[in-house]
């Protein structure tokens, strides 16, 4: 699919619903403000009269596409099979950037997509103590400002290494992404990990941002750009399937290798769960299923299948979609005070199930959950992280 979709594509995937309604209950953004501008026949509707010139651009109708977290649990629902997702990236890209888009953090700056440098600040942050002060900066900041939130977010602990791939023959390559290349740099390596007890080899990739932000907040320049830089490291890896630990990068991969087959490590690992031994944990955990890993990925029956292996594990889910958690890429940035109302909604059975872990397999999600108020009472980890810890005999 192009990155810019002409009007008359936009027009043509408004055609394609037939606004039966059946969209509605797997809406997160309907869920929270019942608004039929806020479900995806009412932004399928806006779409179409933008491109079509019979609404302006103003800043209302901005607005509801805006909101939009791009879950895509509507085109899962959809029995016309409405491409959702091409058609609002089509209009986003058709509308350019959001007005809220913070510029320093994802523009001038780009610092969430310059992975050295967020790298470079994240250790300096870690060895003055960053989480204790920033903290209490945070509080003098205007509540649900990008940096507040941005503040918010920051782990306490140094960032780790990257892994390394194998030298030679890897069938497989590791796409390490940006923010995930330099907080979940434990998980990628847990991937290699399991990977290897598999009998893969992995080659990992240079690390950089796969243009997933700018695709969805129609930088259309910026998406192609980062479009091209995969297409050129995966050409120069000389594997044969690609590989994510973060969901949320899957789709955006998947558009710009459209003939390679981009995958979640998990799928791989269940296949030939056979070959991998576990310790026994006895923990109860509840899991946390990203948008991305549920719509995009389809790799939730993969994870449960080697959770399941390990002994004594006590395994929770957490109810499905629509109870997204909001973080939605840069979406927890433009729209903190949204985002952290959905958050709160998806957070509020943990009472209930009490883990003493709470497991997410995408980056965003993790760091927008521990940051809610009652996230104290558990540490969240990437399901790869605890698997490859329980590993019996590890290469």
């Amino acid at each position: 699919m192009a990155l810019e979709q002409p009007p008359t594509r936009i027009s043509e995937l408004a055609d394609q619903c037939v606004q039966c309604g059946l969209c509605l209950p797997a809406c997160p953004t309907y869920a929270l403000d019942r608004s039929e501008s806020e479900s995806p026949r009412g932004r399928i509707a806006i779409a179409a009269a933008l491109a079509r010139g019979a609404a302006e651009p103003t800043a209302e109708l901005r607005a509801h596409l805006d909101h939009c977290l791009g879950c895509l649990s509507c085109q899962r629902a959809c029995p016309a099979e409405v491409r959702y997702d091409e058609l609002l990236i089509g209009t986003r890209a058709l509308l350019g950037p959001a007005p809220q888009r913070p510029r320093l953090l994802l523009g001038l700056l780009g610092l969430l997509q310059r992975p050295r440098l967020l790298r470079a600040l994240r250790r300096i942050g870690a060895a003055l103590g960053a989480t204790r002060w920033s903290r209490a900066l945070a509080r003098h900041l205007p509540p649900y400002s990008p940096w507040r939130t941005a503040l918010g977010l920051l782990p306490a602990t140094s960032p780790l290494p990257l892994p390394r791939g194998d030298a030679a023959g890897a069938e497989l390559a590791l796409f390490p992404g940006c923010v995930a290349s330099v907080e979940d740099a434990e998980a990628q390596q847990a991937a290699l990990t399991l990977l290897r007890a598999a009998g893969y080899r992995i080659h990992v990739l240079p690390a950089f941002c796969c243009g997933a932000m700018d695709l969805h907040g129609g930088e259309t320049a910026g998406a192609e750009q980062a479009a091209r830089r995969v297409r050129q490291a995966w050409e120069a890896s000389g594997a044969t399937r690609l590989l994510s630990v973060t969901s949320g990068c899957l789709g955006t991969l998947r558009q710009a290798l459209p003939n390679v087959p981009v995958l979640d490590p998990l799928t791989l690992l269940a296949e030939r769960a056979e070959r991998l031994r576990f310790r026994p944990l006895p923990l109860r955990v509840a899991v946390h299923l990203p948008c991305t890993q549920a719509n995009v990925a389809r790799s939730e029956t993969a994870m449960l299948k080697l959770l399941h292996r390990v002994p004594q594990l006590e395994v929770a889910s957490l109810p499905r979609p629509p109870s997204c958690c909001g973080a939605a890429g840069s979406h927890l940035l433009e729209f903190p005070e949204r985002a952290a109302q959905l958050r709160e909604a998806a957070l509020q059975p943990l009472a209930a199930l009490a883990p003493a872990r709470l497991l997410s397999s995408n980056i965003g999600c993790r760091l927008h959950l521990a940051a809610g108020d009652d996230a104290k009472h558990w540490t969240t980890q990437h399901p790869l992280s605890l698997l490859a810890q329980q590993l019996e005999d590890r290469p």
